[in-house]
This record gives structure tokens, C-alpha cells and sequence, in this order.
């Protein structure tokens, strides 16, 4: 038989009781034990309950550690209450992931149960099936249901007012709060006394455990060394040592919830966000207000009856019962991409994209049709897009991107349009220059601001600007000067070049290498025009020009973030070793503070060089001399 017991029942008096993991973990039994709702006179614990609490532990789940404390309450209770307290069974052995995945799969709530049938006792749970199962068999157990919409003041919550964003608190410092509104909000000490590792860690404990209780939270994530949960309207990270350096919890709030209505948008924007814009990325950096407007733009499209779901990691949007969100932590790139296909939505919310496999899941919804919202980090909107280069064909970001909203400040700062013409770039005038170019403009005033294209082996990104000064030198002639120095130094030891116009360049070598540069008949130089558009005149290198660098002198100095790197040299090559986070980047290489060249690193962080030609040689004599080689990114 199996009895149901909830807040209102009585007190319940039981000859033998045999609890299992769920009522452990929830920390039930000790509740009801002390407030006399439950009186006992033995309590049987399974050698089975304290392997599986004993391996939570290890594994760093919080949970683990909480159910271990609920026993050793629980046997200090017994010397209080004065019932007995018994570890029976054996203990189950996991030698591999099949006696784990058993486990899982019921084995032992198998003991826990043959210990209450083989002892007349009485099975207490607050799982269903655990308690369905004992119904069934005939073992008498008392089922306590939890009450999901149970909702207690938090100690968490005394750190909040009506106006924290945010709440910081971390061991053996004052707890500090943001306060204010997205853009205009100040830091400020919310209590004078520091805060001890035990007042994080019974926060902490608290959280885990109402959020497994109440309805409107979960676990998102939780790994060794973090954890992150969303409580109601808090979104909380939990780190502890080793991860990081000391327990912290960071617990976040959004202070108001806005309407699309709120942010006064001209009807344009509006027209264009309901019957135009498939791919948006909402962009800005951290705190601006990114998801308080695509909580507001859910709310719209939903209002337009239109099918609106998220992907998000962690689920921290605030929106109406009608929008499923669905957590990407939890499932797979492929699970989120078959269930949203088969569910038709008509917009999709993906929150907080990061990585390569955001980015490319996003493009792969809107290239099925499925009307997208990105959210990304970025502190300026262009950099919203540049995130996508790389990870995307060049043709296909206009179909994948078609407007950028950028927020600052709570409010809508930029918002741009992006859309693939062919046409010869800006700064260019050769016509048969003319390429396909994704020009980002302005969407309220259509100024052209900025244009993607391809320039050489490189995907570059220009701002367009009104016009340059004489005494500048604009995007397209930089980019021009790097393009020649990069395609002359397969043929000279040391290059200078110098922009004269937009369309002209003069190319300095040493005078025995002219004849290199230039090719048989001109073949060299006239590839190099044809490709560039460009009329070059290549001459020596002259004392004038002993200390200029070897590329246009307006960046002539050592600049951008230096790096180490390894040398490596076999038979036929040089190899620099550099840190593999700067795989694919462009760095310039100096010895003895002279510019020699810029490389591109390769994907496994190597930049190779042959020591047959010009730089090679140039290479292996500066280092058989020890002299100083930098590089910089």
C-alpha cells in the first residue's frame, strides 16, 4: 500500500522506516523528523544509498555532499529522538560504466526496496516510480510529494533591492551589487562584514536545493568546479575551488521588463523587424540590455501569433507560457536542429552564442528557413558579423545575417542592413576589379559604412569613410601595400613599399634583387598589376631608405601584441612554434627591430618557412648570429 503524505498530513507513527537516495537528497525526512510530523522507532539505511550519495560527492555534485550531511543529521537525530539507526545491506561495487549505467536503471532502488520487504518496513519516497514499483510488489510506502510551487525567501534574495541588476559575493570579501539600469548603474558594498566560506557554501547548498524542489528552476549545468542554475528570476553561476580560486556566487536579475512599444522605434524599424528581418543578431557588450529587447521581441512576435522558440544555455529569459525554450547544454546541435525543423517556428531566439557550433547551428536554421535571432557579445555591431567570418562562406552571410541591432546603454544604438552586391570596392577604380561585396550600411539613412570582401587569400573588412584626407592613408591603400609586400617577398630579401595613389605604388628591393621581382619579360610584376589593380614601379633600395621598414612607413613601427614562439629547424624548413590560441592569424615578424615579414600561422600554431629562398636564407643567418627575432599579432 502506498500513501500519499503532504504538508497537511498529521503525524505518522512507524514501527520501521527504510528511506531511499530521493527522500535523502531532498532533505524531507530530518524535516519531518524533528517537527514530530514523522515518529519512528528504527530506520534502516541501505549500504546502496550511501555508494550512490558517496559517488555524487566525488564527482563534485553538490547534491552528494547534501545527502551525506542529511544522513549524519539523521543519525544524530536518532541519539535526540531516541530510535534506532542501522546501515544495512551490500554495498554495491560499480567496476565499470555497465554497473553504473545498471545503476541508472534501477538496481539499486532494487535493494532499497528488497530491504524494506525482507524487514516489514515501511518504504518512504518521493520518487514516482519508485513509489509505483513498491505498490506494485506489495511493500507498504509512503510517498511524499513534492510541492513544486512552494517558494521560501532566500538568503540570497536579502542581497537584492528593487533596483540590484546584479548580486557578487565571494569568500572573505565584502558582498558587492550593480545597481541602477543597463548603462547607468553604479558598484556598491551591500554589507560591511566579509563574507566566510560558510555563509557562500549554505548559500550555495540552498539554491541547489530549491531548485530542485520548485517548478519554475533547474540545473542548467553543473560541472567540478561550477554550476549554474536558474531560480525564478535568477540566473546564478557558482564556482569553487579548483576551478576557481575561492567560492563565488554571481546571481543576476533583470531589473524591468520591457516592451518592444518601450524603446520608441520608428515604424521603418518596426516594418522591417515584422516583415523583413529572418536573420538578426542583437549585439552589444555584457549588461547592455541584449536580452531584455529580445525578451521584448519574443513578446512581440508571439503577440503577432507567431510560433516563437529559444535556444538557450542557460535558460534565463524571462517570457510568456506560449514560448517553449529549449536548452542547448542539454541536448545536441543535431537533437535542437531535427525538434525545431519538425516543430515549425516561425522565429527561433538563440541566446548568448559563443562558439563555432552556435554560430553554425544558427546558420544552418536560417539556411532551412527558420526565421533567427542571435544574440551575440561584441562592442561594436560590425564585430557582430566579423564573428561569423571564418566560420561561414563569405556568399552566404547576407542570407544567413540580414540586419545587426546593436544596444548600449539599455537602448538601440545602430542598427544595420546587410546585403551582397557585385561591385568594385570602395577606394578601387579599375573596373575589372569589380567582385561580389557584402556592404553593411546604415538602415535608417542607407550611408554605406562598411564592406566585406575578398582580397587575395584574405576575408577583409573595410570601413567606408566619406573621404580620406591627403595626408592619410585610407583602408584600400593599406590593405593594397600589404597584399604587394606579401607577393614580393617570394622574390626579394627585403621590401619597401610606398602608396602614391590608389591605383599606383612604388616597390623598393635591394638593387641585385630587381631583376627577381620583376620576372622574365616582366611576368612577375605584370601579374602582380593584374591581380591588384595597380600600376607598380619597382626600384633599389637606396641609403635614404636604410632605416625604413619593409612596408608602408605609416605602420612601420613594431606594434600589436607580441607573442613567444619556438624555432624549429629540419633540412628543409623553419618552423616558429607559436601558443595555439593564435592559430590562423596574421603576425609580423622583426629582427633587431626591422620589419622582415608578415606570415600567416597555420592551424596547428605553425608558421613554416623554406630555407631556400630569399627570407629563409635572410632567416638563417640573423639566427646562427643570435640576433633578436620578435613577433607580433
Amino acid at each position: 500500500m502506498t500513501k500519499k503524505m503532504t504538508k497537511k498530513d498529521t503525524t505518522e507513527t512507524i514501527e520501521i522506516i527504510v528511506p531511499d537516495t530521493s527522500i535523502i537528497i531532498d532533505g524531507i525526512l530530518s524535516t519531518k523528523l524533528k517537527s514530530k510530523e514523522l515518529v519512528i522507532k528504527k530506520i534502516l539505511i541501505h549500504e546502496a544509498v550511501l555508494a550512490e550519495l558517496e559517488n555524487q560527492a566525488n564527482q563534485d555534485k553538490t547534491i552528494g555532499v547534501l545527502g551525506l550531511e542529511e544522513v549524519k543529521e539523521i543519525n544524530e537525530l536518532s541519539k535526540d529522538l531516541g530510535f534506532e539507526f542501522e546501515v544495512l545491506g551490500q554495498r554495491p561495487i560499480l567496476r565499470n560504466s555497465k554497473d553504473a549505467k545498471e545503476a541508472k536503471l534501477g538496481s539499486m532502488d532494487y535493494l532499497i526496496r528488497e530491504l524494506a520487504w525482507e524487514n516489514s518496513a515501511c518504504l518512504l519516497t518521493s520518487d514516482k516510480i519508485q513509489a509505483k514499483v513498491a505498490e506494485a510488489k506489495g511493500i507498504n510506502c509512503i510517498y511524499f510529494k513534492k510541492d513544486l510551487n512552494q517558494e521560501k525567501k532566500l538568503m540570497l534574495e536579502s542581497f537584492f533591492d528593487e533596483m540590484t541588476m546584479s548580486v557578487h559575493l565571494r569568500e572573505n570579501v565584502e558582498p558587492f551589487a550593480k545597481k541602477g539600469r543597463p548603462g547607468e548603474w553604479e558598484f556598491v558594498c551591500v554589507r560591511d562584514k566579509k563574507l566566510t566560506r560558510k555563509e557562500i557554501k549554505d548559500i550555495s547548498d540552498e539554491i541547489i536545493e530549491e531548485a530542485g524542489k520548485r517548478i519554475d528552476s533547474f540545473i542548467e549545468i553543473e560541472r567540478p568546479g561550477s554550476i549554474i542554475s536558474q531560480l525564478g528570476l535568477f540566473r546564478i553561476v557558482i564556482t569553487k575551488p579548483p576551478f576557481s580560486d575561492g567560492w563565488e556566487i554571481t546571481a543576476v536579475r533583470p531589473v524591468k521588463r520591457l516592451s518592444l512599444d518601450d524603446y520608441e522605434l520608428p515604424s521603418k524599424v518596426l516594418e522591417r523587424i515584422e516583415q523583413q528581418a529572418e536573420g538578426m543578431l542583437i549585439a552589444g557588450a555584457p549588461g547592455q540590455g541584449k536580452s531584455t529587447f529580445a525578451q521584448a521581441l519574443s513578446d512581440f512576435y508571439a503577440s503577432k501569433n507567431k510560433i516563437v522558440k529559444t535556444v538557450e544555455a542557460p535558460r534565463d529569459l524571462i517570457l510568456a507560457d506560449n514560448i517553449t525554450q529549449y536548452a542547448i547544454s542539454h541536448g545536441t546541435p543535431e537533437e535542437v536542429h531535427d525538434v525545431l525543423l519538425l516543430c515549425r517556428p516561425d522565429y527561433t531566439i538563440f541566446d548568448e552564442m559563443r562558439n563555432t557550433n552556435d554560430f553554425s547551428l544558427f546558420a544552418d536554421l536560417r539556411l532551412s528557413g527558420v526565421g533567427m535571432v542571435g544574440i551575440v557579445h561584441a562592442t561594436n555591431a560590425i564585430d557582430a558579423i566579423q564573428r561569423f567570418i571564418g566560420r561561414l562562406e563569405l556568399g552566404v552571410i547576407p542570407q544567413v545575417i540580414d540586419t545587426v541591432v546593436f544596444i548600449k546603454n539599455g537602448e538601440i544604438g545602430k542598427i544595420f542592413e546587410v546585403e551582397m552586391k557585385v561591385k568594385v570596392p570602395s577606394g578601387m577604380v579599375e573596373a575589372d576589379l569589380a567582385r561580389p561585396v557584402v556592404c553593411v550600411s546604415d538602415f535608417l539613412t542607407g550611408k554605406l559604412e562598411f564592406e566585406l570582401y575578398s582580397y587575395g587569400e584574405e576575408t577583409v573588412v573595410v570601413p567606408v569613410s566619406e573621404e580620406a584626407s591627403s595626408n592619410s592613408v585610407s583602408p584600400a591603400k593599406k590593405l593594397a601595400a600589404k597584399e604587394i609586400e606579401k607577393a614580393t617577398q617570394r622574390y626579394a630579401s627585403r621590401v619597401i613599399v610606398e602608396m602614391k595613389s590608389e591605383h599606383s605604388c612604388i616597390v623598393k628591393v635591394p638593387e641585385k634583387e630587381i631583376s627577381n621581382v620583376i620576372g622574365k619579360q616582366g611576368k612577375n610584376v605584370i601579374k602582380l598589376e593584374k591581380e591588384l589593380g595597380l600600376k607598380i614601379d619597382v626600384q633599389a633600395i637606396t641609403a635614404d631608405d636604410s632605416e625604413g621598414s619593409t612596408r608602408n612607413r605609416d605602420v612601420s613601427e613594431e606594434t600589436g601584441t607580441e607573442i613567444g614562439f619556438d624555432v624549429e629547424i629540419s633540412k628543409k624548413s623553419i618552423q616558429f612554434l607559436v601558443d595555439p590560441e593564435y592559430a590562423n592569424e596574421s603576425v609580423d615578424i622583426y629582427i633587431e627591430g626591422e620589419f622582415l615579414m608578415e606570415a600567416r600561422v597555420s592551424k596547428k600554431a605553425i608558421i613554416k618557412l623554406k630555407k631556400d629562398n630569399k627570407i629563409g636564407k635572410t632567416l638563417l643567418v640573423h639566427i646562427d648570429e643570435g640576433d633578436e627575432i620578435r613577433m607580433f599579432v
